[in-house]
């Protein structure tokens, strides 16, 4: 019998693709970010939202590119520093 944690791996597994693919996918993604001067120009919460949003790109490429989820998480982060860039707290 799988426990809490297996059965949640085997869940996200069947959403989003292996694992390892997922991450040389993401890797590479921020690899090519990091590679540009401007990256370290950016503030913290720019770089957190287009690592995260990132992240959700591999898990669309490797996955599930039909689970909305995915893509309202995208929207998501990019609305939190709109808001910050905005002036609104968030």
């Amino acid at each position: 019998m799988l426990n809490q944690v297996d059965a949640t791996l085997a869940e996200r597994g069947k959403r989003y693709g292996l694992f390892e693919n997922h991450a040389k996918i993401t890797q590479e993604l921020k690899l090519a970010m990091v590679r540009n001067p401007g990256w370290y120009t950016l503030e913290h919460q720019h770089k957190e939202a287009l690592e995260m949003i990132v992240h959700k790109i591999g898990r669309i490429v490797n996955g599930d590119p039909n689970y909305a989820d995915s893509w309202h998480d995208i929207a998501g982060y990019a609305k939190l520093v709109e808001n910050l860039i905005n002036g609104e707290s968030v």
